[in-house]
């Protein structure tokens, strides 16, 4: 028998398993993963060795903190080190046909309004920011298309018409 899943779980193996990211992106990593190898685990270190110095360690609170410490830089520099190696680096703008794909920001008229949306992988949507994942109802429905097409999307409250107004 299988045990469901929650959608917080679904959600969390789509964005280990999508390696789509932007050169911007790819950059915060590598600067983050530079910061923690050389400046916060060395000092984490140094402070362990300073609460080992101090005797006692089943008491001593500073010895457990550096420690703890010390494994979550430990398991963020595995994290980011894959991260890195599986990356994908998404190109900028419409394909070679004009057409949306992952990378691509959008410009669509929805209910008399114009709304600007960049489609990228699911590790750096913000949607609340206009950057929504390819993998989401509107990413989805828009890839693919073209300036001037319109797009029908099913919502609980009804249908929404989305307008590709322009393509970069």
């Amino acid at each position: 028998m299988q045990i469901p899943k929650r959608r917080s779980q679904t959600l969390q193996f789509q964005e280990e398993q999508d390696h789509l990211i932007t050169a911007e992106k790819l950059e915060r990593l590598k600067r983050e993963l530079e910061d923690i190898q050389k400046r916060q685990r060395p000092k984490t270190v140094e402070d362990l060795a300073f609460a080992k110095e101090q005797g006692d360690l089943s008491e001593n609170a500073e010895y457990q903190d550096a420690k703890a410490r010390l494994a979550r830089f430990d398991s963020r520099i595995f994290s980011l080190k894959e991260r890195i190696k599986n990356a994908q680096v998404i190109a900028r703008g419409p394909d070679a046909s004009g057409r949306i794909k992952t990378g691509s920001t959008v410009v669509v008229l929805v209910n008399g309004k114009e709304k600007s949306y960049q489609i990228l992988g699911v590790q750096e949507s913000e949607p609340a920011r206009g950057r929504i994942s390819y993998l989401s109802p509107l990413g989805e429905a828009l890839l693919g298309h073209e300036i001037g097409e319109t797009i029908l999307l099913s919502t609980d409250n009804g249908a929404v018409q989305y307008q590709i107004m322009e393509v970069k």
